[in-house]
């Protein structure tokens, strides 16, 4: 197997184990937390710190989740997929330019 072809399978292992795997929060809360998309207002904030400015999170971040009922696992769970869902759309994106560059004949 090509190095480059290893790199994109541990990739599709660790979204799908991040996504699939047991955990704490369900497995539809973690896509909606890896997809950025129709996140419960509780954690809201909290996840859109994660995606854009995760410098900025703040002990009030979690406890605004966690008076919401959320647990710790649960908001460990959802951090993780936030992260690793901005991770896979910046790793997407690059391997697009990548492509398109080098379809027009530009070198890597």
């Amino acid at each position: 197997m090509p190095v480059e072809d290893g790199k994109r399978a541990a990739h599709r292992t660790l979204v799908d184990r991040v996504l699939n795997a047991d955990g704490r929060a369900s497995c539809a809360s973690r896509a909606r937390a890896f997809d950025h998309a129709d996140i419960p207002p509780p954690l809201g904030p909290l996840l859109e710190k994660v995606v854009t400015a995760p410098g900025r999170i703040t002990d009030a971040d979690f406890a605004a989740a966690k008076s919401a009922g959320f647990d710790e696992d649960e908001l460990f769970e959802m951090v993780i997929c936030a992260a690793v869902g901005r991770s896979a759309r910046l790793y997407d994106s690059g391997l697009a330019a990548l492509a398109e560059a080098t379809a027009d004949g530009e070198a890597p």
